[in-house]
């Protein structure tokens, strides 16, 4: 339901991007998830809790990814494959931290004290930065992406000529639109449903509770170092080549995985996954980037993330429900390894729309 509800925020989001810049943008995701968070601390029922975990995951689903990437685009273009690895080893690395701030602040006291703990952090390290420091786009210090000087002129668009420059109307007019659409669609069922069913998928397969809970951690760790070798991707190389990859490597993931018979396969299988994952983290917002340009970014994006965050929905409500209707995860496996696959080809045919300066 959080899910949900963020596709719906996230077009009127984007547009809002586009004018005020990131700042607000994420200033609004950190305190519509570190309040409720705060507020979880006081669940009575389920119908409260509910409320506000759904309202979190709103948060979390399509403003943040909005707001970092938004951010991310405008101030870089050249080394904005770099920029990105970063922000995704950072945030594979919080979604680490914050599972064990919960566990030590549990084991010192209780889940009620959990919730409080981490939603300060968030406040904290979330919005107090964000909104002393950030700024909205290198042109208005007089800058070019990149950090690169430049004497701005009057019409202020210095450093972004050499940029495609879509609107949202004139990207959803394009094949790269669609082909980028439907790759999010295929793939990200696949992120979402393995990852939230890894830990009793494996355990099935005959994996203890220890060795299942390391090949989770395995794929955490894989999807940040994936996430960060993506950002050397080299530039003359089509990022559709790039996504392909990832369709491939999910693939074999769950080709892996639905084969597991020992901890050394399941490390295996959950590597694949995580490098596969962190490429997608990666690569994808880049190629939105570049494909449409900085100017309309978060109204394209919005509009993509209904897609994005519609599979993230679906992925683990479909493999619970083949789970329970054929007594294992086999079938599961087995339709995310044909999304995948099928998404692998949709990126090879996602060829930039060509470069388009509105006059």
């Amino acid at each position: 339901l959080g899910g949900v509800l963020g596709a719906l925020v996230s077009p009127a989001l984007g547009g809002f991007l586009d004018r005020n810049g990131a700042r607000a943008v994420l200033c609004f995701a950190v305190l519509l998830t570190g309040i409720p968070l705060l507020l979880l601390s006081f669940t009575q029922s389920l119908l409260y809790f509910f409320v506000f975990y759904c309202t979190a995951r709103m948060a979390f689903s399509g403003p943040y990814d909005l707001g970092i990437h938004g951010s991310i685009v405008n101030w870089f273009v050249r080394r904005r494959a770099f920029a990105t690895s970063v922000a995704t080893l950072v945030t594979m690395s919080g979604l680490v931290s914050m599972p064990l701030i919960a566990h030590f602040v549990m084991q010192a006291s209780d889940w009620r004290a959990a919730w409080v703990a981490i939603g300060a952090t968030v406040l904290v390290a979330g919005f107090v930065p964000t909104w002393a420091l950030h700024l909205r786009r290198p042109e208005d210090i007089g800058l070019r992406p990149d950090g690169e000087r430049v004497t701005v002129s009057a019409g202020g668009g210095a450093g972004s000529a050499a940029e495609p420059d879509f609107s949202r109307g004139e990207a959803l007019r394009t094949p790269a639109f669609w082909l980028l659409s439907l790759f999010t669609l295929l793939v990200f069922p696949v992120q979402a449903g393995i990852s939230l069913h890894q830990a009793p998928l494996l355990i099935e397969r005959g994996l203890d509770p220890t060795a299942a809970a390391a090949a989770v951690s395995t794929f955490a760790l894989l999807s940040a170092v994936a996430g960060f070798a993506y950002g050397f991707w080299p530039r003359r190389v089509p990022l559709r080549f790039a996504l392909a990859l990832v369709g491939l490597t999910l693939t074999a993931s769950c080709v892996l995985m639905a084969n597991v018979q020992s901890a050394a396969l399941a490390y295996g299988a959950a590597a694949l996954f995580g490098l596969g994952i962190g490429g997608l983290l990666t690569m994808l917002p880049i190629a939105w980037a570049d494909y449409f340009g900085r100017s309309s970014y978060g109204a394209i994006r919005g509009v993509a993330l209904m897609v994005q965050v519609a599979g993230q929905a679906l992925g683990p409500v479909l493999s619970g429900a083949l789970r329970d209707a054929t007594g294992n995860y086999a079938a599961s496996l087995a339709t995310f390894a044909v999304l995948a696959l099928a998404g692998s080809a949709a990126a090879l045919f996602a060829a930039p729309p060509g470069r388009q300066a509105r006059g």
